[in-house]
């Protein structure tokens, strides 16, 4: 059905880029716990595209999916900020674990292992490569760590010809220095499977595959990279352990 301009009906519209949202709620989905529900990112994805579509004007000179993709994937974010979609426990135990790396770098003066993480914890090792497990869909940015102006430039950079990986997705423009600057302080075999996993973008299985490892394996390396990253970050920002 079309409108007297000659447009389609709002209707005809949202059916008609619903795959666009599904899309983006699932790019968005594959970096999140798995607390969070596909369902949930895409009801808020359609409410970005209703958005979009009252708001887009073919005047201002850009591609209505370009258009329509900022406000999707703004409307996402709002619904991850508004809710508490990290667990309170598994957020605590994230926490206790990028301070203790930042205590054991102390100590150690160099990157920890982690023998040496588990013990600052005062916890086995095998009790902390589970919670390294149960971390699984840790992010390198939590998404409470933007205010709303942030969200707002993160999701307009999105819309320019900028890199495309799921890591460029997950960093603010003026964050990606100082990440990249903690991934290359990561060990060779972290360093590895962040670039296998971000850059690749081959799954945890696939990584296994590569590095001969098991996917739990693969699992525990990637929380305890993002936390080794949290970590340096947190140094950066000049909020330390103690």
């Amino acid at each position: 059905m079309y409108t007297a301009t000659g447009r389609p009906s709002k209707s005809d519209a949202l059916k008609q880029h619903a795959p666009l949202v599904r899309r983006l709620a699932g790019q968005m989905l594959a970096r999140l716990p798995a607390s969070v529900e596909l369902d949930d990112l895409v009801q808020a994805g359609m409410m970005g595209l209703l958005d979009a579509l009252g708001r887009y004007e073919e005047t201002q000179g850009v591609q209505f999916e370009a258009y329509a993709t900022q406000r999707i994937r703004g409307a996402i974010l709002d619904e991850l900020r508004s809710n508490d979609w990290l667990p309170r426990g598994l957020r605590k135990h994230a926490r206790d674990i990028e301070k203790a790396i930042q205590k054991a770098t102390q100590l150690a003066g160099r990157a920890p292992t982690e023998r040496e993480i588990a013990a600052v914890l005062g916890i086995s090792l095998a009790e902390y490569q589970q919670h390294l497990v149960e971390l699984q869909g840790s992010q390198l940015l939590y998404y409470e760590d933007f205010d709303r102006e942030d969200a707002d430039s993160f999701i307009a950079n999105r819309s320019g010809d900028v890199d495309d990986t799921p890591l460029a997705q997950m960093i603010d423009q003026d964050m990606r220095s100082a990440v990249i600057d903690a991934i290359e302080r990561l060990p060779e075999r972290e360093k590895l499977m962040m670039s296998l996993y971000y850059e690749q973008e081959l799954n945890l299985r696939e990584i296994g595959a590569v590095m001969g490892v098991s996917e739990s394996r693969v699992c525990q390396l990637h929380s305890q990279a993002v936390a080794r990253i949290r970590a340096r970050m947190r140094e950066r920002e000049g909020v330390t352990s103690a």
